[in-house]
């Protein structure tokens, strides 16, 4: 088997295990695996800064990845901890906005990525899958504001 294709299957394997693409089909997910990259990060390495142009965004598949936000005195503070499957990154790739908190591995990792040209190529060579991985990113950040929001009430309580 070509090292080209068993990577596409790898990726397709990963996309299905990550869980954040229920909608997709079983054969949507060998489609999108083209347009994704699959990449190890070492502890301790950054993945993107603060303030950076979004251009791509990342699933982790395995390891640990620290965020982190600039607080009003300059300091970098660590907002969370994410873990397998969570998505990081796509805000600035879907909206286009700047990075809005710093990523760091906070072990060995390993993630997927989707670049911004990638989604874009993938919007015209497969848009209904593009459309459904969109979406999943959106179910997504919707749920995360939702728990923000059910947690910063419940403090003000």
């Amino acid at each position: 088997m070509p090292e080209a294709t068993f990577l596409t299957n790898e990726i397709r394997d990963l996309l299905m295990d990550c869980g954040l693409f229920d909608q997709l089909l079983p054969g949507d997910f060998l489609a999108a695996a083209g347009y994704f990259a699959l990449s190890s990060m070492d502890a301790g390495q950054e993945i993107f800064r603060e303030g950076d142009a979004g251009t791509f965004m990342c699933i982790i598949v395995h390891g640990q990845v620290s965020v982190r936000k600039t607080d009003a005195d300059g300091r970098e503070v660590e907002i969370a901890i994410l873990r397998k499957g969570r998505a990081f990154g796509e805000m600035a790739v879907l909206d286009g906005e700047r990075r809005s908190a710093s990523c760091l591995a906070a072990s060995d990792c390993q993630l997927l990525s989707l670049g911004k040209d990638a989604l874009e190529k993938m919007l015209n060579d497969a848009p209904k899958i593009a459309a459904k991985i969109i979406r999943a990113l959106a179910v997504a950040l919707s749920r995360r504001l939702r728990m923000l929001d059910g947690q910063r009430l419940s403090q003000q309580v």
